[in-house]
């Protein structure tokens, strides 16, 4: 009973005014039942076993032993496609950003004030973003061909409706005094917009697009793939083949790559913040 007490029956304390009031009661206890019902369900339904997950969890290992040392004599035919992944990634990146302001200001709720263009602008950005990058990748091939391109335009799609949720919810929370102010004066909605709200917006959205930045490198290795070009292509053929000394190469320039852009994109978004 002091255990139960303890737990579920709220302490009352006493202030110095002598009011008297009591503890809240705490949810932890139901939270953690919750967590531990959901684990047990969600262990039955995917037939999880800790009993094969200890005999044949070692061999996780054995494709990145097979991987090391890698093969460098490798490296040189890996420039080319590691090029088209750092291009694919900046160009995507650029064109899904600046396409995703047009949309973001659609679908704040404090500069249009028709809810239906709202709804719609926003259901269009929940659709695009359900679509998965290598889907889009896929459906790119049979507009474009196989390439880059395709690989462009699952990664500016992506870029577009990420940043453009992102950016409305963003553009909601701002100070509206210098838009209403510009309106007042005669200015058009865009122009306040251009003038009063975008400074206010500036870091957090190249903060953001940077982050997608870096993201899209790693996106853009794998869209390979579905033909689309880049690192994911060769990567693809050399499993297939099981050259994984190869692969191990592959990974350790792209590992490079990605370290690298996120180490120049953090110093960006220090200095912006």
């Amino acid at each position: 009973m002091k255990l139960y007490d303890r737990i579920f029956k709220p302490k009352k304390y006493r202030l110095p005014n002598g009011k008297e009031v009591e503890e809240r009661f705490t949810r932890l206890p139901l939270i953690l039942l919750i967590l531990l019902v959901c684990t047990i369900v969600s262990v039955h339904i995917t037939g999880f076993n800790f009993e094969v997950l200890g005999r044949n969890g070692s061999k996780f290992f054995d494709i990145l032993k097979a991987m090391f040392p890698p093969k460098t004599s490798y490296m040189p035919k890996i420039w080319q496609p590691l090029w088209d992944t750092i291009k694919m990634s900046v160009l995507g990146s650029f064109i899904g950003a600046v396409l995703a302001i047009p949309a973001a200001i659609l679908a704040a709720s404090n500069i249009i004030s028709s809810k239906v263009v709202i709804a719609i602008q926003r259901l269009f950005l929940s659709l695009v973003r359900t679509l998965p990058t290598l889907v889009c990748a896929l459906i790119a091939t049979y507009i474009f061909g196989l390439g880059t391109m395709a690989g462009t335009f699952a990664i500016a799609v992506f870029t577009f409706a990420y940043i453009g949720k992102q950016l409305f919810e963003v553009i909601e929370t701002v100070d509206m005094g210098p838009f209403e102010a510009m309106e007042a004066l005669g200015a058009t909605k865009m122009q306040a917009f251009r003038t009063a709200v975008f400074p206010q917006i500036l870091p957090t959205y190249l903060s953001v697009s940077l982050f997608c930045l870096e993201g899209n490198v790693r996106y853009a290795s794998i869209l390979g793939y579905v033909g689309a070009g880049g690192l994911g292509l060769i990567m693809n053929e050399k499993i297939g083949w099981r050259e994984y000394d190869s692969v191990g190469m592959i990974l350790i320039v792209l590992f490079i790559t990605v370290i690298a852009i996120e180490g120049i994109s953090h110093a960006i978004r220090k200095h912006l913040s």
